[in-house]
């Protein structure tokens, strides 16, 4: 197995594209709510990165097909 620069470079992007989507759209919105993530409790961030990674797993499963 190899490593594919082009193929990390590709993902890298789309990760800084979809990370930057709700900056662009809710600009104004966006200080409330990560004042809001930074007063929740840890176990709290930590559970919904915990859901974010098992989406991201099960979406690159299915998506590079079983």
């Amino acid at each position: 197995m190899q490593f594919d620069t082009q193929l990390f470079l590709c993902a890298l992007g789309l990760a800084f594209v979809i990370e930057g989507i709700p900056y662009f759209i809710w600009a104004e919105k966006m200080p409330r709510i990560l004042l809001m993530l930074a007063e929740s409790e840890s176990g709290g961030l930590r559970k919904m990165g915990l859901a974010a990674i098992i989406i991201g797993i099960v979406i690159i499963f299915f998506a590079r097909g079983f």
